[in-house]
């Protein structure tokens, strides 16, 4: 999705969350973003989004070293980056600018093991009262996630080029 600023203030982030995974038992920490993760947080976004999206990424000639690319010049430079690691592995991560969620993908792998869900409860801890975001209309997994996260779609419109897609503004309020 293209960039959109907030004007909202953040809380002061902690440098990371730590604790035992409750299902099975393993180490998971959710930390902020090194060098080092690139490779694998670039490869699983990329796959995250085809996964969630089949053929969007295709019609729209994205590859692999493109998102290389996008991820280094745009998502790593404008967002606060978090990473969920489980067993020393990056498997999630959160790109926030404020109280703008611009970024939040799992490896397809890990799905539905509360990643995502660890990810979003830590956007919470940032944000003041705040939280919003784009996704693609069509993303029906991002979008029942968020749904059922209490976000509320606010706008419906069309993502920037190149991409132009419809997409939904959504809001969540702390009550």
């Amino acid at each position: 999705m293209g960039r959109h600023r907030s004007n909202g203030k953040s809380r002061t982030p902690r440098i990371c969350t730590a604790h035992m995974d409750d299902r099975k038992g393993r180490f998971r920490l959710i930390r902020l973003y090194r060098d080092d993760d690139f490779e694998t947080v670039t490869q699983f976004w990329f796959h995250a989004m085809d996964a969630a999206m089949p053929g969007l990424q295709t019609r729209l000639g994205h590859t692999l070293e493109g998102a290389r690319e996008f991820f280094k010049n745009v998502v790593a430079v404008e967002n606060q980056l978090w990473v969920y690691e489980l067993e020393s592995k990056p498997v999630g991560f959160l790109g926030i600018h404020h109280n703008f969620i611009d970024r939040l993908y799992v490896d397809p792998a890990y799905h539905r093991r509360g990643i995502g869900q660890a990810l979003l409860d830590h956007a919470r801890t940032l944000s003041t009262d705040h939280l919003w975001l784009y996704t693609h209309a069509s993303n029906k997994m991002a979008r029942s996630f968020y749904e059922k996260n209490r976000f509320v779609a606010e706008k419906f419109g069309v993502s920037p080029p190149p991409e132009s897609e419809p997409d939904v503004e959504y809001h969540w309020r702390r009550k």
